[in-house]
């Protein structure tokens, strides 16, 4: 699977890493002024939000905010080693954070629990129906929500019906289709019920 996806309209015109389209959609945008990108992550089916103003070094400057910071090869003195944690503003309801600051090791450490408590789920199996599903609903509602049947296609996407989903969406553009059978491709092999 790819990391990100672009498309211009109903047309694919990038898949790779977050750098790789991000290059490619500033060349296409060069001689099609008129184009109406958007760039979806794969693995989550949503949006993304990425500037493509400026030279493709400043371009590449700013993308490092979604790549995981890689961690210090170099030896460490005493104290606390270096996790390669990415400081991001999150809301939470007042007696959430009243919940968080009374769990052990604080709050960072209980949602980085949850977090990874979250994944394990997912990687066992536990939740892959469902993410596969949000994932396919998220990409779809950004660029199909307006074509003919999309409830109808959600519908079956949801009761994992692959027969009815696909009828469906082949009816869509080529490309919409085809990426989003891909992404879906998870949820129809993994739980044939």
């Amino acid at each position: 699977m790819f990391n990100y996806s672009a498309f211009d309209g109903f047309s694919l015109i990038s898949r790779g890493n977050i750098e790789e389209v991000a290059l490619e959609v500033k060349k296409y945008t060069k001689s099609h002024r008129d184009a109406r990108i958007l760039v979806f992550s794969d693995s989550s089916g949503k949006q993304m939000d990425i500037d493509f103003r400026g030279s493709e070094k400043e371009i590449l400057e700013r993308l490092k905010v979604f790549k995981p910071q890689e961690l210090s090869a170099q030896p460490h003195g005493p104290g606390r080693p270096k996790l390669g944690v990415v400081t991001r503003e999150i809301s939470l309801l007042p007696q959430q954070w009243e919940w968080l600051s009374i769990q052990s090791g604080g709050a960072s450490a209980a949602l980085r629990r949850l977090v990874d408590e979250k994944m394990k789920r997912i990687a066992s199996g536990k939740d892959k129906v469902k993410q596969a599903q949000e994932v396919v609903y998220s990409f779809l509602s950004a660029i199909a929500g307006d074509l003919p049947h999309f409830e109808d296609a959600i519908r079956f996407l949801y009761r994992k019906d692959q027969k009815k989903f696909l009828a469906l969406v082949s009816a869509w553009p080529g490309d919409i289709a085809t990426h989003a059978m891909l992404l879906a491709g998870e949820l129809f092999t993994s739980e044939a019920t």
